[in-house]
């Protein structure tokens, strides 16, 4: 089958690589048929050393059963199925308290062990506890927004779900990306009544500006804190949610959190050691939270929210490409000439 790997920092390609196979009964094997770009995949395409071999790429995606294990009794071959950027049993300890990243049983389509989603044929482990069914019959034109909702979407749900957004709440999303602009998203639908979108690209913000932001700021570092402080008389939000990963997104967040807040990182941190004292969060009796979003213990319930228009995630995409484009999809990100990349295996 053909996939993508990536060969070191830049070096993205299509190669031919042996179709995966079941090696557990709990396995199940899918036909991608959507997949794209996340921009946590950014991350490798500008550091990952030489690797010979290539890294298999991607961890979002919907497709087609074609083969299952021995064990799976609740899909079938044939059903059209999305599968979130991690495999979980849905049945231990954690799993039951949604916090299925960390399913004892469970893992990350790192494109190490478990092969990736950028490629036509994906081995999905756990399929039962993983995989969700999409109803049969589904509108062609709603896939890209039920793609959203094996990462990008939910991510940003996440986030706010973590950081406790509810009605009446402030909020202030750092990060225009895809998962920025999901975050709005969500914070919208959970009641937020003020969402500061953190962003200097206008066809992002104008887009955030659809999604429910009800202000844009363009301004970083303490410029953009003051701006935001100017929003909210001097107080600052009740929930930040950091949707970048890099430290100065981080140091924004706590320069703009009200006293008793909370941040919620989503962003793939880039750093190991952020800070917690007394003029970061301690002084301010701020809540740290986030973490790699739970999507599996949300998909069920956001698959008719799509289905039924109360949200179209799938905006979040602006280009299309082949598989073979893999490499044209990664620049384009990279270059922020594309918020996200469909991808057509």
């Amino acid at each position: 089958m053909r996939a993508a790997l990536m060969y070191g920092a830049g070096d993205v390609r299509v190669a031919n690589v042996p179709d995966p196979t079941i090696q557990e009964p709990t396995d199940a094997i899918i036909r991608v048929t959507y997949a794209c770009v996340c921009g946590s995949d950014l991350h490798p395409y500008h550091d990952l050393e030489d690797t010979p071999d290539g890294r298999p790429m991607g961890h979002e995606a919907i497709g087609v059963i074609e083969e299952i294990g021995s064990e799976i009794n609740r899909l079938a071959v044939g059903q059209t199925v999305i599968v979130p950027f991690a495999f979980s049993d849905n049945t231990c300890s954690f799993c039951r308290e949604g916090i299925t990243t960390s399913c004892k049983h469970g893992g990350f389509f790192d494109g190490l062990e478990t092969g990736a989603t950028q490629a036509e044929r994906l081995r999905v482990p756990q399929a039962d506890g993983t995989a969700v069914v999409i109803p049969e019959g589904t509108d062609e034109s709603l896939m890209p927004s039920l793609l959203t909702l094996s990462d990008v979407y939910l991510t940003g749900y996440h986030a706010a779900v973590r950081g406790g957004v509810g009605a009446g709440t402030s909020v202030a999303v750092v990060g225009d990306g895809a998962v920025g602009l999901s975050a709005v998203l969500a914070a919208k639908q959970l009641g937020a009544e003020t969402i500061i979108l953190m962003g200097r690209h206008e066809s992002r913000t104008d887009l955030g500006r659809a999604f429910g932001a009800t202000d844009v700021v363009a301004e970083r570092g303490e410029e953009g804190i003051a701006r935001v402080l100017g929003l909210t008389d001097g107080e600052g939000v009740h929930v930040v949610l950091e949707a970048v990963g890099h430290m100065p997104a981080y140091e924004q967040s706590y320069g703009i959190v009200r006293p008793g807040g909370t941040i919620s990182r989503v962003g793939v941190p880039q750093y190991d050691n952020a800070a917690v004292g007394f003029a970061s969060l301690f002084g301010k009796n701020v809540t740290l939270t986030g973490g790699p979003a739970t999507v599996r213990a949300y998909l069920e319930a956001a698959i008719p929210q799509v289905l039924d228009g109360t949200i179209d995630p799938g905006r979040v995409f602006d280009r299309a490409l082949p598989l073979d484009e893999i490499a044209e999809a990664y620049r384009l990100m990279d270059s922020r000439e594309a918020l996200k990349v469909l991808i057509r295996p």
